[in-house]
């Protein structure tokens, strides 16, 4: 994930970049993956906050990823909210509303059409947060407003 982590460099001091972790992609109790073995990335599926949050450093740490990592909650509330399986890129306006929304990765994951919208956002002068999820769910594919807390 260079290109992710070289955009995270490039503008950390203009907008807030996260990795927002998911449901557990292919946990060693239900999906597992030869390539998951392979890599020692033997996750079970997580069913605390706590748990979730240890998976979520995990996967910074396997990916290489230089973001920040925040947990969605065990009852799953983020993934449906943002359709985040298996992966997706968000650019997300400081007015709360979704100013760009990837395809579903592996393949819509384009860290270049992030730095487009954010590029355009940083020159009309707005702040925002970038985020991206990461996980084996499928959600509904609505757009929607961020969930307001």
């Amino acid at each position: 994930m260079p290109a992710l982590n070289d955009l995270y460099r490039k503008y950390k001091d203009r907008a807030e970049f996260y990795i927002v972790y998911i449901q557990e992609a292919h946990p060693v109790d239900a999906w597992q993956m030869d390539v998951n073995v392979k890599e020692g990335a033997l996750l079970a599926t997580t069913k605390t906050l706590e748990d979730r949050t240890k998976a979520a450093d995990t996967c910074v740490i396997k990916l290489g990823l230089e973001l920040p990592a925040l947990a969605d909650t065990p009852d799953d509330f983020a993934e449906p909210a943002y359709t985040g399986w298996p992966d997706r890129l968000f650019v997300v306006h400081k007015n709360g509303r979704i100013a760009f929304k990837s395809a579903a990765g592996p393949f819509g994951f384009k860290p270049e059409d992030v730095e487009t919208t954010l590029k355009g956002l940083l020159a009309e002068g707005d702040t925002h947060r970038a985020a991206n999820t990461e996980g084996q769910r499928r959600g509904d594919e609505a757009e929607r407003d961020l969930p307001q807390s």
